[in-house]
């Protein structure tokens, strides 16, 4: 390397330069330091104070955590617990819920009514308007209008005016009719005395989403609100609420109806029943009660049921608001079931047995659901996600901890079926922690491994890849293409069993899925653990045709109901082979479609005429440097990932169970609906 001052190249330049450059760094260190630079446009005026509801418009991620899907359906979220604390306070009975077509929003109630007389502090304004257009108004600070109640901050409301284009409410009190308008979080028009109402009381919020904040293709989504709107309706039996969805808004291809009326008098356990219908249960009976005024606050319901061969889930909600991550009564709840159980072992003489058992697993196979109502609790953030109030813990263990002892001991035989179950889990904890971790060569050698299995030799499953590939002469060209050190090659003969539609004695003595659990290493269903398993990435690859397509489809559903964690650890790929060859005077590319094989046609070959075609019926008719070049080599393929966003688990599971099921009117009322579609598809090939 030369220097910049080297002109020559023989070093001499930096050598005459090595001097000058001391002197200057000597004149520097000496030289006297220069005051710092004023910064003439940093003063007083550049301070900006946000008043009213601008801040919220300036950052709507403070107040709902952004302004994605899941931010815009939160503002219904907001509209409707303030129904639900008016319900659950006793002064309403019914809330009602309408989509309109434009994206309109209503929610209505029959409870008091917001408040329309002038405001003490601000005597020019009515109470609403003081609700609806300031930051932290409104009456649920104490407990002496509202017990228990979901709106802490005030904020909620307020924040749906600031977000919405333009909302109206609508205030039936004392048998007249008040009503307002705003935009964007500003009145529009004063308070109006709209004339007398004598059979009408409670609330009407009105209002259509902002496009400057949430896009201009943002919508409610109808199966998304049915869905929060009916969730209410089971967390609070004493409440109706009537659901009504313009027709135009539903696609069909859903079981949102256009009108409905949810009424659940058992409450959680009907919730409960209704997400656990058709599974295995280790013991029959639900584990359920409700509880009111624990230790000064309001009521605690609950509901728990224990699977046999299904993964646990928890939701837990505090005064009707969703806590997906948990929190202080879920802890309570976990600590509750765990001590029961103890207490149950030591009365049997099981308690050695027991005695290492945790609440992980307690709650490894346990469905439970979970509302408490308490005063004033404090929640982590304004989107409420995470109950921590410290009390709320100590009434659920209380209160819990005596139903559940009286349960057990009501049933002996049921107990005892649990008590096993939940040791069986914790010794198996202990004996997967107590087994020493194994390299790669010395497992193989150890474990009993499916005999068409062709692994590589990587010493871990970081890097490691496992290919399943469709059929016996396809898995000869993948094991000839591979890199033997990071690529597995597990062929599969025929199409799998359709895990979807197929019993638990099927899936368990089917030898295709038994090979492939067994080369994976991670077990499934409840005995799943992703640290067991011995690839990074598991991919399967189809071929490029009708056929292919079914069998990458069976086994995702079984990879999605058997393995979730797998799916969500971002474990599981789908690969993507060509379809077609083309090459032309020694220029050679790969079409993965119809639609890609035209394009090369018209762009790479543009005017080149007999241009050789050659479409691939399979993975087996390519040669393994074909295969390899398009499917395999890690710096020229192309992978799919397959995930599974949170906010659409629920539509995941229906699409499975109608397309993939035990219910063929539900698959041919489907392939009816897309008749057309078929139809076009048909006339292209």
């Amino acid at each position: 390397m030369t220097d910049d001052n080297d002109l020559f190249g023989d070093g001499s330049g930096a050598k005459r330069a090595a001097p000058a450059k001391a002197a200057a760094a000597k004149a520097a260190r000496t030289a006297p330091k220069a005051a710092p630079a004023v910064e003439t446009d940093y003063d007083a005026s550049a301070i900006e104070v946000l008043e009213g509801l601008e801040p919220v418009r300036r950052r709507p991620g403070m107040y709902i955590g952004g302004t994605d899907e899941k931010a815009l359906h939160h503002l219904f979220a907001e509209v409707i617990d303030n129904s639900m604390d008016e319900a659950v306070a006793g002064h309403a009975t019914f809330i009602e819920v309408e989509l309109e077509e434009g994206g309109w929003l209503t929610v209505t109630d029959n409870g008091r009514g917001i408040p329309v007389d002038p405001h003490p502090k601000f005597p020019k304004k009515s109470a609403l308007e003081v609700i609806m257009t300031t930051l932290h108004a409104g009456g649920k600070f104490d407990s002496k209008v509202y017990e228990t109640s979901g709106g802490l901050h005030g904020v909620g409301v307020s924040v749906v005016n600031a977000l919405s284009e333009t909302l109206e409410v609508e205030v039936a009190r004392g048998q007249t009719l008040y009503r307002q308008i705003f935009s964007r979080g500003t009145p529009q028009t004063k308070l109006e005395t709209v004339g007398r109402v004598p059979n009408r009381r409670g609330t009407k919020v009105r209002f259509l989403p902002d496009p400057q904040i949430f896009g201009k293709d943002a919508h409610f989504l109808p199966r998304r609100l049915f869905k929060m709107a009916r969730s209410k309706a089971y967390l609070f039996g004493g409440v109706e609420i009537r659901w009504k969805c313009a027709p135009s808004l539903l696609d069909g291809t859903d079981s949102v109806p256009a009108e409905a009326v949810f009424r659940f008098p058992n409450g959680l356990k009907d919730y409960l029943a209704r997400d656990i219908e058709g599974k295995e249960l280790v013991s029959d009976q639900v584990f359920s009660g409700k509880i009111t005024k624990q230790g000064g606050h309001g009521s605690l319901e609950w509901a728990v049921a224990w699977m046999a061969n299904e993964d646990g889930f928890s939701s837990s909600y505090c005064n009707t608001i969703p806590t997906p991550e948990g929190g202080t009564h879920e802890n309570g709840l976990r600590i509750a079931l765990l001590r029961g159980l103890r207490d149950h072992a030591e009365r049997v003489n099981q308690q050695k047995r027991m005695a290492a058992a945790t609440t992980d697993d307690v709650m490894a196979t346990c469905a439970s659901m979970l509302s408490v109502f308490i005063r004033e609790p404090e929640f982590q953030g304004q989107t409420k996600d995470k109950l921590a109030t410290l009390e709320a813990g100590r009434i659920v263990e209380a209160a819990v901890r005596d139903a559940f002892d009286h349960w057990l001991a009501a049933s002996p035989q049921q107990a005892n079926k649990l008590l096993d179950w939940v040791i069986d889990r914790a010794e198996e904890r202990l004996r997967r922690r107590q087994e020493k971790e194994v390299a790669r060569k010395t497992a193989t050698r150890k474990l009993r491994l499916p005999g068409k299995l062709a692994d590589c030799s990587n010493a871990g499953a970081e890097g490691s890849e496992l290919f399943i590939v469709e059929g016996d002469s396809a898995g000869g060209s993948a094991k000839q293409a591979r890199d033997r050190k990071t690529q597995a090659i597990l062929p599969l003969r025929g199409k799998i069993l359709n895990v979807a539609s197929a019993g638990r004695d099927k899936l368990h003595q089917n030898q295709l899925l038994a090979d492939l659990v067994q080369a994976l290493g991670c077990g499934m269903g409840s005995q799943y653990r992703d640290a067991d398993l011995r690839y990074e990435k598991v991919i399967i690859m189809t071929d490029a045709d009708v056929d292919g397509a079914h069998i990458a489809s069976l086994l995702i559903t079984f990879f999605y109901r058997q393995m979730p964690r797998l799916i969500d650890a971002g474990h599981l790929y789908l690969a993507v082979p060509p379809l077609y060859r083309l090459s032309h005077s020694g220029k050679t590319v790969y079409a993965r479609t119809d639609e890609d094989r035209d394009r090369h046609l018209k762009s790479t070959f543009k005017g080149s005429s007999k241009v050789e075609i050659g479409r691939f019926k399979g993975l087996g008719e390519m040669l393994p440097s074909q295969l390899k070049e398009t499917t395999m080599d890690p710096k020229k393929r192309t992978l799919l990932k397959v995930v599974i966003a949170p906010d659409e688990r629920p539509e995941t599971g229906d699409a499975v169970e109608r397309l993939m099921g035990n219910k063929p009117e539900a698959r041919f009322t489907f392939i009816s609906e897309r008749a057309a579609f078929a139809d076009e598809a048909a006339l292209d090939i």
